[in-house]
Parts: structure tokens; C-alpha cells; sequence
């Protein structure tokens, strides 16, 4: 996979220490399960193109990198979030595969197997772990890689914190808060106000009426925040609904993180899972690595 250069941090990122590295799991599972050939089978003959797909993102990053530490988040499916009971709506209508759900129930052994943290509890998404430990290397003063393939994470960009971001043919770009200016025409600590105004369909969120991405961006360019506008009288009617939105479009900080410190990956024991899967093209992959 190429990566594109579009900001300064990415060097600064490359410390003596390394970034942490924080990868949306659920993001590139179902990457890889739609762009790998179903034809990919493990042991029982079940579907491993996600797992193995995974696996290879991962490596990438983690090789590319070099980072200090490595958490995963995942969404837990089975129990919604404050953002599903505040409003019913949001992601209504997502159907995954038996196979997608089969594999994304082992993925996070799999990432455990490797040597690295896991994020995930009851009422997150993955996206929310993400945030947590963007804030908490941050405060530390390291320098963070978010790896995801939801624009949401733009609000994460910042002079320590570069969001790799997955395009067409393989090409990763980098995301610093000049690229988020460029694409969007926002701040990032802007974007939440700006998906409440603009709306995303992807999660169901209508955003303000008849305001689409110009409209929102020229409105945070003549007020700065959502909350300004509406102060101004600007969607008298649908205020709460915007403050709503806004609110769930806002990645939780807050969200519990395990201990991130230090690690080294534990390559060796990761191809003994997926020998015992047998991906053994994986485990082959992963032995080499652990000599190395």
C-alpha cells in the first residue's frame, strides 16, 4: 500500500520512543472482509478473509510505524450506546454477515495473541477508544497514529495526532489539521458541529434542513461553533435535534483504556493462533516477522 504525505507531523511522529498507534478494528474487519475473496477458508471451513485482511493492515502499520504501543477499539455489537437510546434512528438499517460477525467475535484474540491492548466495553464504539487514547498520549506529550477508515476520527487530528485514512487502490493519506482544512474547510475540533449541520447518512443523522457541506462549512467560517449559530436564532426549530447530533457525532474521550504502555509485538505467538486457524499463509507471514 502506498501512503501519501500531506502533513508536517508525520516526522514528528517518528520519535525516539514512536507514536502510540490506535487502529479502529470494526473499520478495517469489514474493510477486509469486502475487499478479500470469500474464497479465503480456516480451520472448519469458515470465512478467514477479514481475520487475514486484518492481520495484514495491522502488520503494516505496526512495521511502518514503529510504534511504542498499539490499541485496538471494537464496537460491542450486542449493546447499544447512549448514542443508539438518545436517538433511535442512528445506524438503523446496518445488516452484517453470519461471517463478518464470526470473525469479528476472534479478531481481538488475535490482536492480543500479537502483544497489544484492546479497547472495547459495553456502551462504546470503537471510534470512542480511539479518542480516549489519542487524549491520554497526548497529555503524556507523545505523539499519536490514528489508523481508521471514518472521517468522524478528523476531529482527532492535531499537532500530535495524525489520522491515517484509507482511500482508493490501497493509497493511505494522512490527515493533519491542514488536510481536514483543505478537504472540509473546518477546524478539526469543528467537525462535530459540522456532520450535526451537514448531516451523515451513514448514521442516519439528518443534519440541519437543507443544509448540505458548503452551507455547514460557511457557517462555522461566520460563527465558529454550532452553538453560536443556534444562539444567533439560526434553526430555531430544530436546535435540540442539532445539539443531538452534535453530540453523537463527539468521540467520548472518556471511554476506559487499559494500560498502554510499552510494548513489543509478539509475532511468534500470533502465528501459533493463526497456524492453529490454519491461515497458514498468515502464520507463515508472521513467523518471518518474529524472526526478523
Amino acid at each position: 500500500m502506498k501512503i501519501t504525505k500531506s502533513m508536517s507531523t508525520a516526522r514528528k511522529a517518528k520519535s525516539a520512543a514512536g507514536p502510540l498507534l490506535a487502529v479502529d478494528g470494526d473499520s478495517f474487519a469489514h474493510r477486509a472482509y469486502h475487499g478479500l475473496p470469500k474464497t479465503i477458508r480456516m480451520r472448519g471451513g469458515k470465512a478467514g478473509g477479514a481475520i487475514v485482511g486484518f492481520a495484514n493492515y495491522l502488520i503494516r502499520f505496526v512495521t511502518e510505524f514503529h510504534p511504542r504501543a498499539v490499541i485496538v477499539g471494537w464496537d460491542t455489537l450486542e449493546v447499544p450506546t447512549y448514542r443508539h437510546r438518545a436517538f433511535p434512528a442512528y445506524q438503523s438499517g446496518r445488516h452484517f454477515d453470519r461471517e463478518i460477525l464470526e470473525q469479528l467475535r476472534l479478531l481481538p484474540d488475535f490482536v492480543t495473541a500479537c502483544g497489544f491492548a484492546i479497547g472495547k466495553a459495553p456502551g462504546y464504539e470503537a471510534d470512542d477508544f480511539l479518542a480516549a487514547a489519542a487524549a491520554s498520549e497526548e497529555r503524556r506529550k507523545g505523539m499519536v497514529i490514528v489508523a481508521s477508515g471514518d472521517r468522524d476520527t478528523f476531529q482527532l487530528a492535531s499537532e500530535r495526532t495524525t489520522i491515517v485514512y484509507p482511500e482508493k487502490a490501497g493509497v493511505l493519506a494522512r490527515i493533519d489539521p491542514a488536510e481536514v482544512v483543505a478537504r472540509y474547510r473546518v477546524l478539526p475540533e469543528q467537525v462535530p458541529d459540522f456532520i450535526a449541520l451537514r448531516g451523515d447518512p451513514s448514521d442516519k443523522l439528518p443534519g440541519a434542513k437543507g443544509v448540505g457541506a458548503i452551507g455547514a462549512a460557511g457557517l462555522l467560517l461566520q460563527y465558529g461553533t454550532l452553538e453560536r449559530a443556534l444562539k444567533d436564532g439560526k434553526f430555531a426549530g430544530q436546535a435540540d435535534a442539532l445539539r443531538l447530533y452534535r453530540r453523537i457525532a463527539t468521540m467520548d474521550s472518556k471511554a476506559p483504556l487499559p494500560p498502554l504502555r510499552n510494548q513489543t509485538p509478539k509475532w511468534a505467538e500470533a502465528a501459533e493462533l493463526a497456524r492453529d486457524w490454519e491461515l497458514n499463509a498468515l502464520a507463515e507471514r508472521l513467523e518471518k516477522l518474529a524472526e526478523a
